[in-house]
């Protein structure tokens, strides 16, 4: 039987959905890397304050799109699971420590070192495998994290201390992805679960604030509430972009684009905020992207081998 051609539904070929993909892989991570030009002008609230506006505004916006979506299941099939819903808590810890010693790192004036967390933190995914997973390294890894040590020493030199925050953001995204992994939820589903965990410490630490005066949401006009607000926008928007690439690119392709963030907030720190880089600082992180360099150019040749191997003949 024919079917008329109004009835057949278009499928967007590979290529074009690669390409799609790789667009809205660029725009989450570029709207992650260009997060430190948004929350200064959130002042004068402080970095907790924020974290907790963060939290509630974006519950509600998270809320919003599983309306839209109308997936609620999940919610009943996590409340059964005790062992995975004490995951999904200490994973929303985890994420709420990353994200407000980012604020805090931004606020303060030190971008570049928050740009240094999200680059060190792979080499601490791979340090977590091997402690918690007992993950056996090849070569080029234990080469990567071995450069990726020196680099730490270097920098608490250049630092005269040891980039705590870049530490701090490395080791809580770490554990936090260790955490999601081990829950398995999709993204969206995911943190909206762990706000929901979050949301009711966050708004009575708002309530808190407002009633002994110490709160910015109410005293500082409109436009500042506005932007309060805006803050769970952010959060969500660059994380629904970042869902839809993952289902349209290879991981190995998403992998490197993940370093467009971390890239991004080094060059706010140092071609709009005009941090100082001194000699030392400018080799830790040399030391830090050769070793980045040794596990891309390791997981290229992985990937390579694979797709040898996975030939007909091969």
């Amino acid at each position: 039987m024919a079917v008329s051609q109004s009835s057949q539904v278009e499928v967007p070929a590979p290529a074009d959905r690669s390409r799609e993909g790789l667009w809205l892989a660029i725009a989450a991570y570029g709207m992650w890397g260009l997060f430190p030009l948004y929350f200064p002008v959130l002042e004068p609230a402080g970095a907790v304050e924020i974290l907790a506006h963060r939290m509630v505004w974006s519950l509600v916006v998270l809320v919003a799109v599983l309306l839209v979506r109308r997936r609620w299941a999940w919610i009943g099939q996590l409340l059964r699971q005790p062992a995975r819903l004490g995951m999904l808590a200490l994973a929303a810890v985890a994420i709420a420590v990353n994200w407000g010693t980012y604020i805090y790192g931004v606020n303060a004036g030190d971008v570049v070192e928050t740009s240094l967390g999200y680059f060190i933190n792979p080499l601490l995914t791979i340090a977590l495998g091997v402690v918690v997973l007992r993950e056996r390294l090849g070569a080029a890894q234990w080469v990567a994290v071995g450069i990726g040590v020196v680099a730490v020493g270097v920098l608490t030199v250049g630092y005269g201390r040891p980039p705590w925050i870049a530490l701090i953001l490395a080791v809580a995204f770490a554990v936090y992805g260790f955490l999601k992994k081990r829950v398995d939820l999709p993204a969206v589903e995911g943190l909206a679960a762990e706000t929901a965990v979050l949301f009711v410490p966050a708004t009575v630490y708002l309530v808190v604030i407002e009633v002994i005066g110490v709160g910015t949401f109410l005293g500082h006009g409109a436009g500042h509430s506005a932007l309060l607000v805006g803050a769970g926008l952010i959060t969500v928007v660059p994380l629904v972009c970042f869902g839809a690439s993952a289902i349209r690119l290879p991981l190995s392709t998403l992998g490197l684009v993940q370093y467009l963030a971390p890239v991004f907030q080094f060059l706010v720190g140092v071609l709009i905020d005009h941090e100082q880089m001194n000699t030392t600082r400018w080799v830790g992180f040399g030391l830090v992207w050769l070793a980045l360099a040794v596990l891309v150019a390791d997981a290229g040749r992985r990937l390579y081998d694979s797709g040898r191997t996975s030939r007909p003949g091969g």
